[in-house]
């Protein structure tokens, strides 16, 4: 027979919320609208965590600009939200896979299928995390709601024993009594006690979502992905994003749609290289070298 688990109870995201306790008697609207008031607490939340959050990406930044890599550890939802927002950088931002990376307890198989049992195991990242050969231009954010992961705790210190000075941080949902030592950086977005209690994809779950688009597009943005509000590293592979590639030129040159689509396809479909060949009026190949020069920077050409 196992040993009972620890107590959780403590836990501000593992506790009932006293607001919610008919659930199981109201109508869809007034569940819809009772799920809507508790979702108004995840902005207050994230307000309360800015200096955190721009803490950690901070300490990130050099590295990252200097080739490092932005990698997220988590188990379960938290596992799930940092593997999506990996891989949604490729698309948005043209950065190679490797260079957002996220780590899930029981691999790419718990993205589908549930693997919640591989979260209480504390060297459950070694593997992983050894083989990404770790230095100091690395960041690691471990995300646990609860912050009581032991595959994101252990992750952490397995980290530092990796790379002492990889910049790392724990991102939770829940007032901690301290910051683990393997944390460089804590970062705490206190949801609160979920309409369904323990159920953290819920109130938590955005709050996640919402930190973790914040810490990777703000490294974009100041990685040179960015100009204006406008992704510019964005690559035409498809119909929607040719359409918006092509707008991103229109609006940047000037030049009318049919042409902004012509000058993308001799920039080989990259953005930043059409614009430098308009604006300049050179061919794509100085054109990129003139980008290679500015750091792939648009604002220095």
């Amino acid at each position: 027979m196992l040993p009972p688990p620890p107590d959780r109870s403590h836990i501000l995201t593992e506790q009932r919320n006293p607001r919610t306790m008919r659930l199981h008697e109201l109508s869809v609207r007034e569940c819809v609208d009772v799920i809507g008031e508790e979702d108004a607490a995840v902005f207050e939340a994230m307000r309360a965590a800015r200096p955190a959050l721009a803490a950690f990406i901070e300490a990130a930044e050099a590295g990252f600009i200097a080739g490092g890599r932005l990698i997220y550890v988590g188990a379960g939802t938290s596992g799930r939200l940092g593997v999506l927002d990996a891989s949604e950088c490729p698309p948005t931002f043209c950065t190679p896979p490797e260079r957002v990376i996220g780590l899930i307890a029981g691999g790419d198989s718990a993205l589908r299928k549930s693997s919640e049992g591989k979260e209480d195991d504390p060297e459950g990242s070694r593997a992983e995390l050894a083989a990404l050969n770790l230095s100091s231009r690395d960041a690691v954010l471990g995300i646990a709601a609860g912050g009581t992961t032991r595959y994101v705790l252990g992750a952490l210190e397995i980290v530092k024993g990796l790379c002492a000075r990889c910049v790392t941080g724990l991102l939770v949902c829940t007032p901690l009594s301290s910051r683990p030592a393997a944390a460089d950086h804590l970062i705490v977005i206190a949801t609160g006690p979920e309409a369904l209690t323990g159920s953290t994809r819920m109130k938590a779950g955005t709050a996640t979502k919402i930190a973790l688009n914040t810490i990777s597009t703000t490294l974009m943005i100041r990685s040179g992905k960015v100009y204006q509000n406008l992704m510019v590293d964005v690559r035409a592979t498809n119909a929607k994003l040719r359409d918006r590639a092509a707008r991103i030129v229109s609006t940047l040159t000037g030049l009318p749609r049919e042409e902004s689509f012509a000058l993308l396809d001799r920039a080989g479909g990259s953005v930043k290289v059409a614009v430098v060949m308009q604006r300049r009026g050179v061919d794509s190949a100085a054109a990129e070298r003139m980008l290679a020069q500015a750091d792939g920077r648009l604002e220095r050409l």
